[in-house]
């Protein structure tokens, strides 16, 4: 199949990217590098079957694009992923996440695509649920501009799917977390963990440390990507993708900080507006429609993730006598 993949150079998007050529498909991959990075493709790029465009899911100009591109199945990845970003700035939010999102379907439908994959938020949709971890059947309860966002990505999916018979799936997402993620940002908490005390900079703990949350390793989230893409697989479903476990942000802290071998000694801030409390995602159904379970452990997948960072540090690192 002929596979497009808006956020193509993300962390995430790169991965589906990478796992989605390893079954056989051609991709393309779309991107703004607002945020996503070239060098995420590296692998990609060396593969035939793998074309990338720079361009905007916001754009007039996606319909035509997408109708060239003509694909079989859209990866829906691109997004705005911070909260904080969408607390301090609603409506740059809402043109990224609801307004991009309608773009890509429009553009999909217009293409005659069979299907749309849409990357929605386990970790943030369900507000603060009474029961944990949260199943599918509990109706979303955002409390932030970006969970609202993404929840109205899933009506509007629901819409293209009973008007236009485009098929569709969301993807709610945990935590995602793995090799490639950015440092510098604000939304990778894993990836900030580890640069930080690699390079020997203090780290910073907002709140107490209780918060929790739900961390699934990039590649098995590659892996529920690829398993959707028959039009008929988990067609009008949302899936949760976690682990059902919740992790501490403190203990996810000592978890790093004892893989890189230095000590547990992180700094307190003030908790940040709009993020929750505790959350974690039943996958009993991806298990039972797409026969999807996370296999990496959450240390495999931190092993992995130092391994990936101590390499891009090279030098630094090990001038930072870690």
């Amino acid at each position: 199949m002929r596979i497009l993949v808006t956020g193509a150079a993300g962390f995430i998007g790169s991965t589906v990217v990478d796992r989605m050529l390893a079954d056989g498909h051609s991709v393309v991959g779309l991107d703004d590098l607002s945020s996503g990075r070239m060098e995420n493709l590296a692998q990609a790029g060396s593969d035939a079957r793998f074309s990338f465009e720079k361009g905007d899911i916001t754009a007039t100009g996606l319909t035509d694009f997408v109708a060239r591109v003509r694909p079989d199945v859209v990866a829906h990845l691109a997004a705005q992923i911070d909260v904080r970003v969408s607390v301090a700035d609603p409506l740059r939010d809402a043109r990224l996440n609801v307004l991009g999102t309608i773009n890509v379907l429009e553009a999909a439908r217009l293409a005659g695509a069979s299907k749309v994959i849409h990357t929605s938020s386990g970790g943030s949709i369900y507000g603060t649920p009474a029961v944990l971890p949260v199943s599918e059947a509990v109706a979303p309860s955002p409390e932030s501009p970006y969970a609202a966002g993404k929840a109205a990505g899933e009506l509007y999916l629901n819409v293209y799917r009973a008007t236009y018979g485009l098929a569709s799936t969301a993807l709610a997402l945990g935590n995602v977390f793995g090799p490639r993620q950015d440092p510098h940002g604000e939304a990778g908490v894993v990836a900030i963990f580890g640069t930080a005390l690699l390079e020997g900079r203090p780290t910073k703990i907002f709140g107490d440390g209780t918060t929790s949350r739900d961390y699934v390793y990039v590649a098995d989230v590659a892996d529920a990507f690829a398993r959707c893409v028959p039009a008929e697989a988990a067609n009008g479903l949302r899936l949760n993708i976690g682990t059902a476990v919740e992790t501490t942000v403190r203990d996810l802290h000592s978890r790093v900080a004892r893989l890189v071998g230095v000590p547990d000694d992180p700094q307190f801030a003030a908790p940040r507006p709009g993020e929750l409390q505790r959350i974690a995602l039943d996958v009993a159904l991806a298990q039972r429609a797409i026969g999807w379970h996370p296999q990496i452990s959450l240390d495999a997948g931190l092993g992995h993730t130092i391994d990936w960072i101590r390499g891009r540090l090279g030098s630094t690192a090990t001038a930072a006598g870690v």
